[in-house]
């Protein structure tokens, strides 16, 4: 079996990434522009208004069916 070799590292890699010197890399400031999001629901809300119609008169048919039904 043959040996296993250790890596050795620099002293000065060591020094610049470890201790109160080292310091974050520097962040850009964000450009402060506001955007309004604002979307129209109007589609959907149609679509849901005619779904319940149609689930509602489901139920009334269902309802006067199940009297004549029995």
């Amino acid at each position: 079996m043959a040996k296993k070799s250790k890596r050795q590292v620099s002293k000065q890699s060591e020094v610049k990434t470890s201790g109160p010197t080292a310091r974050p890399a520097p962040t850009r400031a964000r450009a402060s522009i506001t955007t309004e999001f604002n979307p129209d629901y109007s589609a959907i809300i149609s679509d849901l208004k005619r779904i319940g119609i149609l689930a509602g008169s489901f139920f009334v048919i269902l309802i006067v069916l199940s009297f004549f039904l029995r």
